[in-house]
């Protein structure tokens, strides 16, 4: 039984990607079809934020990008020295919020302790962090993609919670999306399930998914990664089947197994 997911794959270095991987163990034929191309921006602003850790209360990371975003203006020599000679320490006595896994093992590798990781999205994460920071203290610097959502910065604000938002990355569809899209309805057929893994991912991909699927797009069990994505998905209209109950691949593959009814 075959099954799309729209996102990318997870670095070759690290490993097969885990979503495949968990998958497998219930026997789907599983392919993956990046959705999203990213430029980092400005990242020596970045910088000379992460440089002044005494003027901020914590980090907000609410997505992979953004960390790494945080490890590329990190990345040259004397900036990497002065992370390494000081400004690690002087952020480790900092919080460093983030959503899921994958953006906490990321901060792990930059060398700072995440918190709130198994909150699976930006609403979630921000009662956790109204519920330990006080209000009307120094900001949260919180790097952001161009996309991102109202949610976290409208709720921190209602609470007196002051946040300093730099956008780190932009977000466009991936140059190679429509073809690739289409070369997988034409060789493959209609897959038994298809996952979205953000809103912008629903933006990019909804009409070229109707045109290549034509009529049979309502033989198709569509899966979302958490509640933000299955909101975006309701508002075009499609059926949501199943949320994963956190962003996990142990979650989703439960989820589609149910909705499959397998």
């Amino acid at each position: 039984m075959k099954v799309l997911l729209l996102k990318d794959p997870k670095d070759r270095d690290s490993g097969p990607d885990p979503y495949i991987q968990e998958l497998g163990l219930y026997g789907f034929e599983t392919s993956l079809i990046p959705v999203l191309s990213f430029e980092f921006v400005s990242l020596q602003t970045f910088f000379e934020k992460l440089s002044h850790p005494d003027r901020y209360e914590g980090l907000i990371f609410t997505s992979p990008r953004a960390v790494e975003a945080a490890k590329l203006c990190l990345g040259e020599n004397s900036k990497n020295e002065a992370w390494r000679n000081s400004l690690k320490e002087k952020w480790k006595t900092k919080s460093a919020y983030v959503v899921g896994k994958a953006t906490a093992s990321l901060v792990e590798e930059i060398g700072l302790a995440p918190q709130g990781e198994k909150c699976g999205n930006s609403e979630k994460l921000a009662g956790y962090l109204c519920a330990r920071e006080t209000p009307n203290s120094s900001p949260l610097l919180f790097p952001c993609g161009s996309l991102k959502r109202e949610v976290l910065p409208t709720i921190l604000k209602e609470k007196g919670i002051s946040l300093e938002s730099l956008t780190v990355y932009q977000t466009t569809q991936h140059p190679s999306l429509q073809e690739s899209l289409k070369n997988y309805f034409s060789q493959q057929g209609i897959p038994a399930s298809i996952t979205f893994f953000s809103p912008s991912g629903v933006r990019f991909c909804l009409q070229h998914i109707q045109k290549f699927s034509g009529d049979l797009i309502n033989q198709i069990k569509f899966a979302a990664i958490g509640p933000t994505t299955a909101e975006a998905m309701e508002a075009e209209g499609i059926p949501v089947s199943c949320t994963a109950e956190n962003p996990t691949p142990q979650d989703l593959a439960a989820g589609i197994k149910k909705a499959l009814q397998l």
